[in-house]
């Protein structure tokens, strides 16, 4: 019963994240799209380079934030003497607080090269990415990072298999 419940939080947060790495792709796709070739005009104020270098600091601390933040929690979860349900809790929310403040980031980047035309937001959207794609959970990504061994790292690896 438990790894029914376990292999249910697991498959919820790989949804839940998904979408979070879906949804802004588009978006920053047009932007992109239209920074190269100016498909569309848009009337954008005129905004001063202090929100340029603004922005551009902010998906920095943004990025920097994340990973400290996932870090840290991931270390309180090592400290507890915890049951595994418990700890596959807490790395769910830890992972989706972390995903929600990279989906932030994709945003910013995108209005960052929306106004701005400055090619540092797309290299910021770039390593966003990789944050996505480093982060993604997966049952080995899991046992890595809570550093679980023997019935417990059998019953995440056991999530792997579909069915």
């Amino acid at each position: 019963m438990e790894e029914k419940r376990i292999k249910k939080r697991f498959e919820t947060l790989e949804r839940n994240v998904l979408i979070l790495i879906a949804i802004p792709i588009p978006f920053f796709a047009v932007v992109y799209l239209n920074s190269q070739n100016s498909t569309f005009s848009f009337d954008l104020p005129e905004l001063s380079t202090f929100w340029d270098s603004f922005g551009l600091g902010l998906v920095v601390s943004i990025l920097f934030l994340q990973y400290f933040n996932f870090q840290t929690s991931i270390k309180r979860i090592l400290r507890g003497n915890l049951d595994l349900e418990t700890k596959l809790a807490l790395y769910s929310q830890a992972t989706m607080q972390r995903f929600w403040i990279l989906f932030v980031s994709t945003f910013i980047s995108a209005l960052g090269l929306l106004f701005f035309d400055n090619p540092g937001f797309t290299m910021a959207f770039a390593v966003t990415l990789l944050f996505f794609s480093l982060g993604k959970p997966s049952p080995d990504r899991i046992v890595k990072s809570l550093k679980l061994k023997g019935e417990e790292k059998d019953k995440v690896l056991g999530m792997k298999r579909r069915g």
